[in-house]
């Protein structure tokens, strides 16, 4: 590799992983302002798990990054299986369209919507009573679903359509053909949508802001509201708990997808 690429590797890599190290560093620092190093101490860590609005705040968002990855995924294969498998309908260009819009959408312009869409509906249908968990779930799944379908549609579209031909013409029907076939085709799929749904859902703090209510605040929106003034040593350990956690789940995904290859 040229010496001007193996240098702009690692400026690249170092403006991406520095910051991240230097958080973790602080997650460890004994003083109670988090950009002045004190000592190392795990003292903020014992103070993040007694905390029972962190621990709330996380639960919440966990719940909410769950149902809203699994519904967006399943309205996404669903969507995917329409576009590859249907050919060319009446209406599938503004259908497409319209799935792939969230995608270009600012998370803004989403969120005063389904607020929008929130009161009229609570209004004239009574439905929801109130905004919370629920209205938070349909917003992440109203936005993560087009990017289940941009991860999905590629391996349907890829997939060797005589698989399905040959469980047809043995009996099978298209709901047992697609159950028993082309799922286990596409898993590898599903499980890269559902895990990137679920971090988008956890991860969002503008769409959750303008659809949540009283006693649903989700971890991203309580760290912002506690760095408005000074970012402060428990956000540290917090940040450095999630990052653990998505390492190891990425790294145990790696080992699976690794594993099935080999098989």
């Amino acid at each position: 590799m040229p010496r001007f690429l193996k240098i702009s590797l690692w400026i690249g890599m170092a403006f991406l992983y520095v910051p991240i190290f230097v958080l973790i560093i602080y997650s460890f620092n004994s003083s109670r302002r988090g950009s002045v190093w004190g000592g190392f101490s795990t003292h903020w860590y014992g103070e993040l798990f007694r905390d029972e609005k962190i621990l709330q705040a996380a639960w919440i968002s966990l719940k909410i990054g769950v149902y809203s990855a699994t519904g967006a995924t399943v309205l996404g294969v669903l969507a995917s299986v329409v576009l590859v498998r249907f050919g060319a309908f009446k209406g599938r260009r503004l259908f497409s369209s319209l799935v792939s819009a969230p995608l270009v959408m600012p998370e803004v312009i989403t969120g005063i919507s389904l607020l929008l869409l929130f009161i009229s509906a609570e209004q004239f249908l009574g439905w929801p009573a109130q905004r919370g968990i629920l209205t938070i779930t349909i917003a992440h799944i109203t936005f993560c679903t087009a990017f289940v379908i941009v991860v999905v549609q590629p391996r349907l579209a890829d997939m060797d359509s005589s698989l399905e031909e040959a469980s047809r013409d043995l009996g099978a029907g298209p709901a047992t053909t697609f159950c028993l076939v082309t799922l286990p085709i596409i898993a590898p799929a599903l499980m890269s949508a559902w895990l990137l749904a679920f971090i988008l859902s956890f991860d969002d703090l503008v769409i959750a802001s303008f659809t949540s209510g009283p006693g649903a605040t989700t971890l991203p929106m309580l760290i912002f509201s506690k760095i408005k003034i000074a970012v402060s040593p428990d956000v540290n350990a917090l940040a450095t708990l999630i990052i653990l956690t998505v390492g190891i789940a990425l790294t145990l995904v790696m080992l699976g997808l690794r594993k099935g290859r080999k098989q």
